[in-house]
């Protein structure tokens, strides 16, 4: 009898081993599974491990047709399918003699969405910190055509293969526990494209814009200190290219549209480096891709009392504001109006997710007949002791909802800045101080706390703002 068990065993490890479930079965990274979108219309990047040296197939329900790619000494492969216009649900059969099947795949736009704790709030909120709405928007947020995707928080020194999670429908459960800034990004490009829509949130809160970059992106940045590849113990998430090595570049190389992007307060006190560094990880990200250019929109910090100490994070929102300009297909939503004096994590987190939706609809997607950004500086002429501001972005005209402008204020050659009278005429301000003889400089909302109450007729807020350079 123990002669026939032990001959038995062996007929079982034999068979087990050639059918390829001890070995020889691929291995995909965690961006790829079941649920997940692949970018329409382009050619989706697929990699994984294999066996050594084996020929990897894979097949895509769309169209039937199969890829093929030889992996290395070390078992990795790569290749790229095409993806056709938006639809689904479809399916990828991946084989090295062995099968793995992706299900429920769908093809649509994919976004990254990535910052720190208003980033990463959930739509749930977060402890005695609500999202506005948030319940019934749980609610009712089942829909087949958004695809979730968090990844879970790591660093590392060395850049990474592979991160933590997994693609989830857009079910009230998952949907709770999902950023509630990039959720309503996402509902609202569903809402206006019909198509299927992707989100990967791979954000952490209270970090710095450096963790966020890789190496390569701080050529240029000799005023950062990169860190020692070889140290030991606790490693910070702080520290320069940590977050980056291992929450983005796994998925570099993911077929995406574009990002979107939420964070700024931890880097508050340094405005001057902020506004070099924003698109400095733009165009890092977009090198490390491989494609030139592609949309970044993010959210300006809200407005908050950051307390005595620090710098003023207007000087913060102002970095953010020049940055919108720096380098092409990049653009900056603005918040002024929905920031809370003792709360750093604004409730209506719609807002700006909506105000990031009207620029990918209009400056990505090529849509027309709304606005899509808040009034912007164009010019200030001085009369006497008059002066007067037109904008860009206010072809309909100014309102403050019939309240009276009290956030602008007027300094002459001294410096001192007074509170000034504001009327609006049409797309330009009036502005007048009479304690200000000879006005030399104007701002608009410059302060750590303040509500904003300057918009366009659409309804879209201006950013704080000076006409001075002064330290």
């Amino acid at each position: 009898m123990k002669r026939f068990f032990s001959l038995l065993m062996t007929l079982l490890i034999v068979f087990v081993i050639s059918s390829g479930t001890i070995y020889g079965v691929v291995k995909l990274p965690a961006i790829f599974g079941d649920n997940m979108v692949l970018q329409q219309q382009t050619d989706a990047a697929i990699w994984g491990i294999a066996s050594k040296n084996a020929t990897v197939k894979v097949t895509t329900s769309w169209n039937n047709k199969s890829y093929n790619a030889k992996a290395g000494s070390d078992g990795k492969w790569k290749l790229k399918v095409a993806t056709p216009s938006a639809g689904g649900p479809y399916e990828v059969i991946i084989s090295d003699g062995t099968t793995l099947k992706l299900k429920n795949v769908m093809i649509g736009e994919v976004w990254i969405c990535s910052g720190q704790s208003n980033m990463e709030m959930p739509v749930k909120g977060y402890m005695s910190q609500p999202v506005l709405g948030s319940n019934e928007a749980i609610a009712i947020s089942s829909n087949n055509s958004i695809r979730l995707f968090t990844v879970k928080r790591a660093s590392s020194l060395q850049p990474l293969d592979d991160f933590s999670g997994s693609w989830k429908n857009c079910e009230p459960e998952n949907v709770s526990e999902f950023s509630a800034t990039a959720y309503y990004f996402g509902l609202m490009l569903n809402k206006a494209l019909k198509v299927p829509i992707g989100l990967i949130n791979t954000s952490w809160g209270g970090t710095r814009i450096e963790p966020w970059m890789s190496e390569a992106g701080f050529k240029n940045f000799d005023f950062i200190k990169l860190p020692d590849k070889n140290q030991q113990g606790t490693l910070s998430p702080q520290t320069p290219t940590v977050l980056f090595n291992a929450m983005i570049n796994p998925m570099v190389g993911y077929g995406i549209r574009g990002a979107i992007w939420y964070q700024g307060e931890s880097n508050r006190n340094e405005a001057d480096q902020y506004v070099k560094l924003l698109p400095g990880m733009v165009e890092n990200w977009r090198s490390v891709w491989g494609v030139a250019d592609f949309p970044f929109y993010y959210i300006q910090i809200a407005p908050f009392d950051y307390g005595p100490t620090g710098l003023n994070s207007a000087f913060l929102r102002e970095a953010q504001l020049k940055a919108s300009t720096a380098i092409p297909n990049i653009g900056m939503a603005s918040i002024m109006d929905i920031g809370e004096k003792d709360c750093i994590h604004p409730a209506n987190k719609e807002a700006g997710s909506d105000r990031l939706a009207f620029l990918a609809l209009a400056n990505t997607y090529g849509k027309t007949g709304f606005a899509s950004s808040g009034p912007v500086l164009k010019e200030m002429t001085i009369a006497g002791q008059v002066v007067k501001l037109t904008f860009n972005n206010a072809v309909n005209g100014l309102t403050s909802y019939g309240k009276e402008l009290t956030c602008f204020e007027v300094a002459g050659a001294n410096k001192r800045f007074f509170p000034a009278k504001a009327f609006i005429t049409g797309e330009a301000i009036t502005i007048f101080c009479p304690s200000v003889n000879e006005p030399v400089a104007v701002r608009y909302a410059f302060k750590d706390f303040i509500v904003g109450d300057l918009f366009n007729t659409e309804g879209l807020p201006a950013s704080s703002f000076r006409t001075d350079n002064w330290e």
